[in-house]
């Protein structure tokens, strides 16, 4: 998608209901964001701890102290579940809160076949959205220079306090294979930023912003992809036709 002139370079099966796995997670920001105040302070409880410590996280710890902000960050780099559990309970008042808000922001903006069951997503089988529906969420979730930022960095430092009252500093890096270094772009497209998501069941999903040589912005996105490998391969061919579209 031409976000300029919203034209549609190429399109396929976009309303299929998939499972978007940590996609989730940019309604998350988007609802946080909108909802939350970037500055508060928020204590790491067992509601953030309580997911499957073999799934992607924050390394956060109990007691932790981190703003909404660096939450944020943490969530959208690094992919960590923990934060997003962290941000639903505080933002929402507990997961039912957060996730109501969630379904309610996707209605609003016409994301009509998304249903959400949690901030992180984790696999439930009520959890879905649909490859236009997060073209929808995203589209809103770049207006926001919070969101747009955090997507940009291949790494982020927080000086955060711990539960012994400490200071210490992490560092978050960024689960996108173009600013890993293990995926290359085309020729004259810039990848600003995106959001991974993977789990056996939503296969290999990216979504991402890239820009051409003159400043245009496009939107782009694959889900259910086999591996990862397949799905930069893909995602390549699409950021590809760009170029074409510049001849």
């Amino acid at each position: 998608m031409d976000l300029s002139t919203h034209e549609v370079l190429f399109a396929q099966n976009v309303h299929e209901r998939l499972y978007p796995a940590s996609l989730t997670k940019v309604m998350t920001a988007l609802v946080a964001i909108r909802y939350g105040n970037l500055d508060d302070v928020i204590t790491i409880d067992e509601n953030a701890l309580d997911i499957d410590p073999e799934s992607s996280v924050c390394y956060l710890e109990l007691g932790d102290q981190y703003t909404l902000k660096q939450l944020i960050y943490g969530m959208l780099l690094a992919s960590g579940n923990d934060a997003a559990n962290a941000i639903a309970w505080h933002v929402g008042g507990s997961l039912e809160g957060f996730v109501s808000l969630m379904n309610q922001e996707a209605a609003a903006i016409g994301a009509t076949n998304s249903h959400f069951m949690n901030a992180h997503g984790l696999q439930d089988e009520n959890h879905y959205t649909t490859p236009y529906d997060m073209y929808l969420i995203f589209n809103e979730a770049i207006k926001y220079s919070t969101f747009t930022d955090a997507i940009n960095q291949q790494s982020y430092t927080v000086t955060y306090t711990a539960g012994d009252g400490e200071q210490y500093e992490r560092t978050w890096f960024a689960t996108n294979y173009y600013f890993t270094g293990e995926a290359t772009p085309p020729d004259n497209v810039t990848v600003f930023g995106g959001k991974t998501g993977t789990t056996d069941e939503a296969g290999a999903c990216l979504s991402l912003l890239t820009k051409d040589p003159y400043g245009n912005s496009y939107f782009s996105i694959i889900m259910k992809a086999d591996t990862k490998d397949d799905l930069y391969s893909d995602m390549n061919d699409l950021l590809s036709i760009i170029n074409k579209k510049q001849l």
